[in-house]
C-alpha cells in the first residue's frame, strides 16, 4: 500500500500469521518529513502499543502482525553463522601471514564480543519459543475436550445438527491454527539451538516461514482428543435422570 492509503487502515482488524484477530489499527507516528515510522494498536486483551512498522504486513485490506520471535530468529540465524565465517577466515588470514596478529587480535574479539551478544539474544528466543510451544500445546488439548464434549452431546441429542456443524468447523479450524503455530515455534526453537550448539556448515541465508496450510483431518482430530484422553484426568460423568411420577413405579 502507499503512504496515503495507509490511513485507510485505521481502526481495520489485524491478524497475527495464523489468521486470528489480535486487534486494530488505531494511529500512526510519523517523522517530520512524512515518513511512517511506528504503528499504534490496540490489542484485543485492551492493551495499546507503539510498533515499528516492520512488525506489520500490507496487503490491500488485509493487515497482518509479524511474529517477533520468528522474524528475530530468522536474523539470528543467518547473523551468527556469519560471524563465525568471518571469524575462520580472519583465523586463516594471520595463519596464512596475511595479516598482522595485532589485528587479528582486535578483530578476533570485536567477533567474539558480538558473538556473545548475539547468542544471549537467541537463547531468549529460544526460551520464549518453549512457552509459546506449551501454550499453544495446553490450547490443543483443551480444544480436542471441547471436540469431544461436542460430539457426546450432539450423540445423545443435546445439540442440534445446524449447531453442532457450525461449532465443529469453528473448532477444527482453531485447532489448525494452533497446531500450524506450534509447529512454527517447534522449528524456530529448533534451528536456533542447532545454531547455538555451533552447527557452522555453510548455507544460504534461511527465512523462518509458517508451513503451508493443511484442513484438520479426521486423523489429526482423533489423536488429538486421544491425546487429551490419555494426558488429562478423566472428565465427570453426566447421568441424565427422567423424572418418574407415582404412577409410573
Amino acid at each position: 500500500m502507499s503512504n496515503s492509503n495507509l490511513f485507510l487502515s485505521i481502526g481495520k482488524p489485524i491478524k497475527n500469521e495464523y489468521g486470528r484477530i489480535i486487534g486494530k489499527v488505531a494511529s500512526f507516528a510519523l517523522t517530520p518529513n512524512g515518513k511512517f515510522e511506528a504503528v499504534y494498536i490496540e490489542f484485543s486483551d485492551g492493551q495499546f502499543q507503539k510498533q515499528p512498522m516492520e512488525s506489520l504486513r500490507f496487503n490491500g485490506a488485509e493487515i497482518t502482525f509479524i511474529s517477533k520471535i520468528k522474524s528475530q530468529a530468522g536474523t539470528l540465524c543467518d547473523q551468527i553463522p556469519l560471524i563465525w565465517r568471518k571469524d575462520e577466515a580472519l583465523k586463516d588470514l594471520v595463519d596464512k601471514k596475511k595479516i598482522t596478529s595485532d589485528i587479528y587480535q582486535e578483530l578476533h574479539s570485536s567477533f567474539e564480543n558480538v558473538l556473545t551478544q548475539l547468542k544471549k539474544e537467541a537463547q531468549i528466543i529460544v526460551d520464549e519459543s518453549a512457552i509459546e510451544i506449551e501454550r499453544c500445546h495446553e490450547e490443543i488439548i483443551s480444544l480436542g475436550y471441547a471436540i469431544a464434549n461436542l460430539e457426546i452431546e450432539h450423540e445423545i441429542g443435546q445439540v442440534d445438527e445446524e449447531s453442532y456443524k457450525t461449532a465443529f468447523n469453528l473448532l477444527q479450524e482453531t485447532l489448525r491454527r494452533a497446531t500450524s503455530e506450534k509447529t512454527d515455534y517447534e522449528l524456530t526453537k529448533s534451528k536456533l539451538s542447532s545454531v547455538l550448539l555451533g552447527d557452522q556448515t555453510p548455507q544460504a541465508p534461511q527465512q523462518i516461514s509458517s508451513p503451508p496450510k493443511q484442513p484438520v483431518t479426521n486423523k489429526v482430530y482423533a489423536e488429538t482428543v486421544t491425546n487429551a484422553a490419555t494426558k488429562l484426568p478423566e472428565p465427570p460423568v453426566v447421568v441424565y435422570v427422567k423424572e418418574i411420577g407415582k404412577t409410573g413405579l
